[in-house]
């Protein structure tokens, strides 16, 4: 039986694949864990500077596995308790990790899955994807941060709309509203999701990490103590190996290694 999961790491990269292909990659309690160990992984290990998450076959993922819901009706209240907080440690952990995460959408993601892929600090989708929040069409409520990272991106009215009428968004479509950054050309989703994360994994990647803290932070800050955080942080950079990496290589005028100090 293939790993619901699948987790390569090459050259400081980790790839993340979800690989329930004959399922529509849906959200089951062994993909949760699994999901949720390569969180732990990915947010642990300093050799690792970028994480891709991806899935595999036609889907990207099309939420939780409806089919799991109902074998535990019975008990659905603990089940879901257990699944969607197995989901939420592993976004969390995603969110709050001192690397960058790029999510590539190589086609539908919904209820979930649509939250999954929308937590990567760069979103590219192939242009088949398709973006749906699915719950209501259940009877559920979003999980996996949707609530919090949807209004956020597209604003509370579209929010609104795509939660409360379940209605498809395309890739298009999702790029023009701020879903996601960018629809690659056809076919080229994997290559051009590899050549940003090569490019993101050679860079300053502390320095990522402490501004994509930042970005989240400034959500529930005023202004002024906005600023004190990043005076805070441009200062501790700055004292850092890539500030002073940076600092030098463009007075030399050169390419800077921020992958030396490793």
């Amino acid at each position: 039986m293939s790993s619901p999961i699948l987790l390569d790491i090459t050259d400081g990269i980790a790839r993340i694949t979800l690989n329930r292909p004959e399922r529509g990659n849906a959200l089951d309690q062994p993909m949760a864990d699994a999901l949720l160990d390569a969180a732990v992984r990915c947010a642990n290990d300093p050799d690792i500077r970028c994480i891709v998450l991806t899935g595999s076959g036609k889907m990207f993922c099309v939420g939780g596995d409806i089919g799991a819901f109902s074998a535990n009706s019975d008990g659905i209240a603990p089940f879901l308790s257990r699944l969607a907080g197995t989901l939420h440690q592993a976004m969390s952990l995603f969110a709050t990790m001192q690397k960058p995460m790029i999510t590539l959408v190589n086609g539908t993601a919904a209820g979930a899955g649509l939250s999954i892929a929308i937590s990567g600090d760069i979103v590219l989708a192939d242009p088949s994807a398709l973006f749906t929040t699915a719950y209501l069409g259940i009877g559920l409520t979003p999980d996996g941060g949707m609530t919090w990272l949807l209004p956020r991106l597209v604003g509370m009215r579209v929010a609104q709309e795509m939660i409360l009428t379940n209605r498809r968004v395309d890739a298009n479509e999702a790029a023009a509203i701020g879903l996601i950054t960018r629809v690659t050309a056809p076919g080229a989703l994997s290559d051009e999701g590899a050549a940003l994360a090569t490019q993101l994994s050679s860079g300053a990647v502390t320095a990522m990490g402490q501004a994509r803290r930042l970005l989240h932070e400034s959500f529930a800050s005023g202004f002024a103590s906005q600023m004190d955080r990043e005076l805070t942080s441009i200062t501790a950079a700055g004292d850092g190996f890539e500030g002073r990496e940076g600092i030098a290589a463009f007075l030399e005028r050169r390419k800077p290694d921020f992958q030396q100090d490793r």
